[in-house]
């Protein structure tokens, strides 16, 4: 029998294997330090997961969500305008609009995107990523980055489309004006908020890419044409095409307007007034609607529907501040402002009806010569012969002999010096100078000289051509003060005027005077067939150092007036008679022309 070696009995497992002290410890030691890495470990990611869960739980359901559903506003149509017979003044065509969505870029993906982008919708890139940047990357709602695209462009983004991830073309409204610059400075036009407007009408509801009314109507009845945002929210799969809908509100369109405007007689005052710089006011001098307000240099209110571009701003601008509406802007009125002597000296009894005044070649007073125009007079004069020839003399001794204070009362009661309340927001003052006004602007006192001055519509006295179409209406409907208005809502004739309460006798003397104009003065060229028997009285205003300004009003048919027409042009020399009358009669032939048909 073989012998075994006593280290064969020996166990090879380590269990039950006798340990020394320091071999146990260690591995006591390893496993503890075990546990405490994987309950280290463990417990960083409950911690983690808590916090994920209970504290940013909210966020990132939202951020989730975000990935999967997406917002798409819907911007209300604007109300449409319409004249007074109908005819569609502004409206909203179909056309096709770039947005992006944030949320579906990859912040490393954008500058890419954003160059690429605006090479094809030809854009600044700023004018890409500012709105985007303003709104935030991390927006489920979809952002407008170009307007009125054209074909080539909407091609070019769907060819695109793999390297323009959250891009897309979609159909909305723009504004669209059908007689393009007619009634550009009534009309107005509309263009998207900037920041600084957007800032500042968040508070009302506004929102980034809204249009809104930046001049005239458009700008003064934003309100009512306006309308209401709605929107869809969508679900989208992975690649960002829509899945289905999850809910929508529906745009509520803005509301309709109709305007005062005659279309036909606009046109007309337009085409009268043609390429010379100065304004056309025709209004029902009965109630205050104004039938035409034309003035130039005008604009296509339709380039602002899209992006305008650097050549066609500077070709506006070439044109001399066509954005100004003549109409009203103050001008010194001239002769026009008569109206205003002659009432001034009819009421306040010191002049009556039959009064007769010599009239010479100058007027002096205080060391001042104020020269009649044609430099010799017109010998003795009544109110009807001083209008029809426009005397400077006879309205001159008027006017001073009631006083500064007078005079500038009745100016003011004739609508001077203040706005006439026209919804538009572009309206002026004008200006009824006084003692306290000279004393602060220039620390002198009032003179006789101002006031003579004033009596024959110069010196400091500034009148907008709607404010001269005011005064006409007064003597044409036998006594009323009216507000002019675009909005035709309501047209009783009570609602817009208030009587000045002045005597018949002094509504006849002007009337005759104003009759006397065109049937033997200086108002001539408006006595013609086409037109039924008119009033009228012209004017011409020193304006250094250009030429003089002229202008022209009447009403017709002078026994019973169913409107009132101004014209003025800006340093055209040549005279009221001869450059502003003619401009007159043309309206009046087409409103009595299109009235008969």
């Amino acid at each position: 029998m073989r012998a075994i070696h006593p280290t064969a009995l020996q166990p090879t497992s380590k269990v039950g294997r006798k340990q020394s002290p320091r071999t146990v410890g260690l591995s006591y030691q390893s496993v503890f330090i075990m546990l405490l890495i994987s309950l280290l470990l463990l417990g960083g990611i409950g911690s983690r997961l808590a916090y994920l869960q209970l504290v940013e739980g909210e966020r990132n359901k939202q951020l989730a969500e975000n990935n999967r559903i997406r917002i798409i506003p819907r911007q209300p149509v604007r109300g449409t305008m319409f004249d007074r017979k109908g005819n569609i003044l502004a409206s909203s065509r179909l056309t096709h609009s770039a947005y992006i969505w944030p949320l579906a870029q990859k912040y490393e993906s954008w500058d890419h995107t954003v160059k690429l982008l605006a090479r094809i919708l030809e854009l600044p890139e700023a004018e890409i990523r500012d709105p985007v940047e303003a709104e935030g990357y991390n927006s489920p709602t979809r952002i407008r980055v170009g307007r009125d695209l054209s074909q080539a462009q909407i091609t070019a983004i769907k060819e695109y489309s793999g390297q323009l991830q959250g891009v897309d073309v979609d159909i909305e409204h723009v504004r669209n004006y059908p007689n393009n610059s007619v009634a550009a400075h009534i009309l107005g036009y509309t263009g998207e908020l900037n920041a600084e407007e957007l800032e500042a009408r968040r508070p009302m509801g506004y929102r980034l890419g809204d249009i809104v009314g930046q001049m005239g109507v458009e700008e003064s009845l934003e309100e009512l044409l306006r309308g209401e945002w709605g929107g869809q929210q969508v679900e989208v799969d992975g690649s960002g095409q829509a899945v289905r809908v999850l809910g929508q509100k529906p745009a509520k369109a803005g509301k309709d307007v109709v305007l005062t405007l005659d279309l036909a007689v606009q046109k007309a005052a337009e085409a009268a007034l043609g390429r010379r710089k100065g304004a056309v006011v025709a209004m029902n001098p009965n109630n205050g609607a104004i039938l035409a307000m034309a003035s130039y240099p005008t604009f296509d209110p339709n380039i602002f529907s899209g992006r305008i571009t650097e050549q066609q701003w500077a070709e506006l601008q070439g044109e001399g501040n066509p954005f100004v509406n003549r109409s009203l802007r103050g001008f010194p009125p001239a002769s026009t402002f008569k109206i205003v002597t002659a009432t001034a000296g009819l009421e306040s009894g010191k002049y009556p009806p039959n009064t007769v005044l010599q009239t010479s070649a100058y007027l002096r007073v205080g060391g001042t010569a104020f020269g009649e125009w044609n430099r010799a007079g017109f010998g003795p004069m009544g109110y009807v012969q001083a209008m029809a020839w426009s005397s400077n003399t006879f309205h001159g001794q008027i006017g001073w002999g009631v006083g500064g204070e007078v005079l500038i009362d009745w100016a003011r009661r004739y609508g001077f010096g203040r706005k006439t309340g026209v919804e538009l927001n572009s309206e002026a003052d004008g200006l009824i100078a006084d003692d306290a006004w000279k004393r602060e602007r220039f620390n002198w006192e009032w003179t006789a000289g101002d006031t003579v001055n004033m009596s024959i519509g110069q010196g400091f006295t500034q009148a907008t051509p709607l404010q001269v179409a005011v005064m006409f209406a007064v003597p044409a409907n036998g006594g009323y003060l009216v507000k002019p208005h675009l909005l035709k809502n309501d047209e009783d004739q009570k609602e817009w005027r208030t009587s000045m309460n002045l005597k018949p006798s002094t509504v006849e003397v002007l009337r005759n005077g104003l009759r006397a104009v065109v049937t033997g003065g200086t108002g001539g060229a408006v006595n013609t067939p086409g037109i039924p028997m008119a009033a009228g009285k012209s004017g011409t205003a020193e304006a250094p150092p250009g030429e003089s300004h002229a202008w022209f009003g009447a009403y017709a048919p002078a026994d019973n007036p169913e409107i009132v027409v101004v014209a003025f042009a800006e340093h055209s020399g040549g005279g009221g008679g001869k450059v502003a009358a003619p401009m007159v009669a043309k309206v009046l032939e087409a409103y009595f022309q299109q009235k008969g048909q």
